[in-house]
């Protein structure tokens, strides 16, 4: 069972981190960055299940920063908080939360090589994490929301990247994905006939099938990558 713990970021500030460690000893760390929803029930299991695989598992809360203790749901009043949140993160002066997810990152690099996960804003925020931060080695996004806009797709990343999106995801079109796989050759893109949140067993939009396939994709890439 995971606990929340306290982690300081490089310029001083002190946010939590839900952590889970292997009954053993691990075999690599998996940083797993929120989605707009904060570190709530559905990623403390995701944390909870990569430590069942055998890693240090640990997710930044980088909402932090902005508001400590966010745990939302997935009504529609919690989607337009988490959007709102969201805003106000991007809108932080560089390199903003990406300082969070560096200290995680430091923290877990006992474990050994270091990856990091992340769904929605946190998958954009994987990618950037494979592009500027130091220590990763290795980036799986879900359906990073923003990764596909010019701005992101001029990024180069430093470290394997395997990026997981919808077919039917309103809010990344199919000309984004198209355009960032021309990009980055190297980045192994996989498509899934499901929609964005995919994964989130605790929204309508689960897709069981897309979400096993997924983490199996995940699991050989990061068992080839970190281990």
């Amino acid at each position: 069972m995971g606990h929340f713990i306290e982690l300081t970021a490089a310029d001083g500030f002190k946010f939590a981190a839900y952590e889970a460690r292997p009954l053993g000893q691990p075999k690599g760390a998996v940083i797993v960055l929120q989605e707009i929803f904060g570190v709530n029930a559905h990623i403390r299991a995701v944390v909870e299940g990569y430590a069942a695989m055998g890693f240090l598992a640990l997710a930044p809360a980088t909402f932090d920063r902005l508001q400590p203790g966010i745990e939302f749901g997935y009504t529609p009043a919690d989607i337009t908080a988490g959007i709102t949140l969201k805003a106000a993160a991007e809108a932080l002066p560089a390199p903003g939360v990406q300082q969070e997810i560096q200290a995680a990152v430091d923290h877990a690099a006992s474990a050994g090589k270091v990856g990091v996960v992340g769904y929605c804003w946190g998958g954009l925020l994987a990618w950037r994490a494979a592009c500027l931060l130091s220590g990763v080695s290795a980036v799986v996004t879900y359906y990073g929301g923003g990764m596909t806009v010019a701005a992101e797709i001029a990024r180069q990343p430093k470290c394997p990247v395997l990026a997981h999106f919808a077919q039917t995801d309103q809010s990344i079109p199919l000309e984004g994905v198209a355009a960032f796989r021309q990009a980055h050759p190297v980045v192994e893109v996989q498509m899934y006939p499901a929609t964005h949140g995919f994964n989130c067993d605790h929204r309508a939009a689960y897709d069981a099938a897309a979400a096993t396939l997924a983490r199996e994709r995940t699991l050989a890439f990061f068992a080839q990558q970190l281990v």
